[in-house]
């Protein structure tokens, strides 16, 4: 098993989840009579059930609020699926073991007080649950959560009070959240005609989370697609199982995570640790398994609601219409902020356009039919039925800048009718400030209809939309398996040699190990040895101080470079010892590297780091001193195919510069390819024993792609 999967848990199954989320019994143990008490409110909740038998847990009541009680959970005359655990939190654990001595299925703590408080005994208190989980196969939701609700069956499981009287419509979206608090901020777009199929809450997750719950809703037919609402995880490789399984289902994932400041990035040891924070790897894998990516709250359910009711796109482009110039003018700067391509129409489409559209419009795409429309309805009908039966078009976005109450309601059915017809959503960009005027309740609850209140937000969930189809098509990445050949094997015996961090003579032959071409060198201990090693390698050469303690040579000023004859390499030397000598604290000197001047080209950095998360990532961007300045890189989970590493390369700002620019060759992006695959099952296979490589530079022109430093951090025990 690989070195970051050592405590990982496979997914929960759909099996393993349904007593809990779909369960034909419940029990609230703590019922009391204070009708304000999360018990009476979790009962309260469940008055709208469907096919569900319920109890309470209460010694000293044979009834309450209308429900039988009994005395433990042991007493109930029939197996019990789901239990409420409505309680202080000293009560919970003894009734969370009798609940799992008494075969019940899962058990909901609402409780507070437990790891989320820091406290060493609330975390050993929240560790005991957990260990209740394991070892008796009850699962167990919470502590420190509001609960859950399977809206198909309008269970409400949870202590929210105002789930009895809202108007949960059920529909196609599944509700995932790690923070009750803020799903319940998503789930409350039912009061303008959302819906869900469930709304699952993880809280502390001593046993459930939110990537099972994630994988629960893969294989649950009631649910399109999974809005998920995540701070961080413990186990980034069961995200990806989920999604891996969500792709294969063709069932889209929208999420959203918190937390994503990288404050601690700048205590990384090398450029790549710098580049490559916890963001960099949740992005990595989003992209791995086509997840959906939002970066504000308030687009969630937006984006999940237009997955839900698109489909599959149908072309590549996107057609837009509406009645104002301005609102045009706006939604192509959208259109090209977000990449989203809006190509003309064809012929035929242009020529019915002509044909509607008054001559003080624009017969194009957008499409501005001008306020004629107002008066002339058919304006509406003929336009939007030409844009959507072009073929180069896989939705139609309607420009509303102004509300009507005589116009809007009937249009947004017309709408409707026509992209059903077509097949293909219609989009409604809800540019008025009448945020709930006449239409917009209409929009949230029609099939075909997705209502967007921003024209960014709406190009931004198209481009995801095209997106994820390029990635449903892709070529899926390798599996993250390592690997004990023989390159393995001879670096982990290299490894094994060196100390701590590896001096950069050290970490290239690990990297040769792997087929990573790196510069000759000789390792000299004094200023005549330094002229023979340049004699014998040839003029120019390179000198520079051998030390695992510098991880940046240029900085510590013990690099000279483009030496072109003895007294140089002589002078330079001295130079870099004496330089060196002055470090503080003291280096571990183990000599200074002779090496091949290699002639100017495109300096790249490519490099790994082990993420707490995710586990081996490989980073590739533009490099050398100005890495950091530049910003221009891009990450993956390792190992990637070639073709990964062709579409990590194009993702640079500077890709343009190495395909070859203005009369410069460029480099060769098969070989630069090709060293990014070698780094990262590098990573992949030595996983237990490095924390970070840093590759920086590999120096690129045409054919020759030579990597000339080199640092390797062991991980800490290694």
């Amino acid at each position: 098993m690989a070195a970051w999967l050592k405590n990982h848990r496979p997914v929960y199954r759909h099996a393993d989840l349904k007593r809990l989320i779909d369960p034909a019994t419940i029990a609230i143990v703590g019922l009391s009579r204070n009708e304000q008490s999360l018990g009476a409110r979790a009962l309260a909740n469940l008055g709208n059930a469907i096919d569900a038998n319920i109890y309470g847990v209460n010694p000293r009541v044979d009834e309450l609020h209308g429900v039988p009680c009994y005395a433990t959970v042991a007493e109930i005359p029939v197996r019990v699926d789901c239990a409420i655990i409505a309680t202080p939190i000293d009560a919970v654990e003894p009734l969370v073991e009798q609940c799992a001595a008494a075969g019940v299925g899962g058990c909901v703590v609402f409780a507070s007080g437990y790891a989320e408080t820091g406290l060493p005994e609330r975390v050993v208190m929240q560790a005991r649950l957990a260990e209740i989980a394991r070892t008796s196969g009850m699962r167990i939701v919470g502590p420190n959560c509001i609960g859950l609700v399977n809206n198909v069956r309008r269970l409400g499981l949870l202590f929210v009070s105002t789930y009895a009287s809202t108007p949960w419509r059920a529909g196609p979206i599944g509700l995932v959240s790690q923070s009750g608090g803020l799903g319940q901020t998503i789930a409350q777009v039912v009061q303008r005609g959302g819906s869900f199929s469930h709304f699952l809450a993880a809280g502390n997750s001593c046993d459930v989370d939110v990537c099972d719950y994630v994988n629960y809703l893969v294989d649950d037919p009631n649910c399109r697609v999974i809005a998920c609402v995540a701070e961080g995880l413990k186990d980034g490789e069961r995200l990806l199982e989920a999604g891996e399984r969500a792709h294969k289902a063709d069932k889209p994932i929208i999420m959203y995570k918190s937390a994503t400041a990288a404050a601690a990035a700048s205590a990384a040891m090398s450029h790549t640790g710098t580049l490559a924070g916890s963001n960099a790897a949740f992005d990595a894998a989003y992209r791995r398994v086509g997840i959906v990516k939002v970066d504000n709250i308030e687009d969630v359910y937006e984006a999940a609601a237009f997955f839900a009711k698109a489909g599959r796109p149908k072309a590549k482009g996107v057609a837009a219409m509406g009645a104002s110039g301005g609102a045009c003018v706006i939604t192509l700067d959208k259109a090209e902020a977000h990449n989203v391509p809006m190509p003309k129409p064809t012929a035929e489409t242009q020529a019915e356009l002509e044909r509607h559209v008054p001559t003080f419009g624009s017969p194009g795409n957008p499409c501005d039919f001008t306020a004629q429309a107002g008066t002339d309805r058919t304006l509406y009908r003929a336009c939007g039925t030409a844009l959507l039966s072009d073929p180069n078009y896989a939705a139609l976005v309607v420009m509303m800048p102004s509300i009507s109450e005589r116009l809007t309601p009937p249009n947004i059915a017309l709408y409707s009718e026509l992209a059903a017809a077509a097949g293909k959503p219609v989009c409604i960009s809800w540019m008025s400030e009448w945020r709930g005027g006449p239409g917009a309740e209409q929009c949230e609850s029609d099939p075909n209809v997705a209502l967007f209140r921003s024209t960014d937000a709406c190009y931004r969930t198209l481009s995801a939309w095209l997106d994820r189809e390029t990635a449903v098509k892709a070529e899926r990445p390798p599996p993250r398996l390592a690997k004990s050949d023989t390159q393995a094997k001879v670096a982990r015996d290299l490894l094994r040699q060196a100390k701590a961090k590896l001096s950069e003579r050290e970490g290239k032959q690990v990297l040769a190990a792997y087929g990573v071409p790196v510069t000759s060198d000789s390792l000299v201990a004094s200023a005549d040895a330094a002229v023979a090693a340049a004699i014998s390698i040839g003029f120019p050469v390179v000198l520079k101080v051998d030390s695992p303690d510098v991880a940046h040579k240029t900085e510590a000023g013990v690099v000279r470079l483009n030496l072109a004859d003895a007294s140089a390499v002589g002078r330079a030397y001295d130079e870099i010892m004496t330089t060196a000598q002055r470090v503080s604290p003291k280096l571990r000197i183990n000599g200074v590297l002779v090496q091949p001047m290699i002639g100017k080209g495109h300096e790249i950095v490519v490099g790994a780091t082990i993420d707490a998360t995710f586990g081996p990532m490989v980073v590739v961007g533009m490099g050398g001193v100005l890495v950091e300045i530049l910003r221009d890189s891009t990450a993956e989970l390792a190992p990637v195919s070639a073709t990964q590493a062709r579409a990590m390369l194009a993702r640079l700002k500077s890709y343009r510069i190495l395909e070859g620019y203005r009369g410069d060759a460029g480099v060769n992006l098969d070989k630069l390819a090709d060293i990014i695959v070698r780094v990262s099952q590098l990573a992949v296979d030595l996983a237990d024993q490095i924390a970070e490589i840093d590759v920086n530079p590999i120096i690129g022109a045409g054919e020759r792609l030579i990597a000339v430093d080199a640092l390797i951090v062991r991980a800490d025990g290694a």
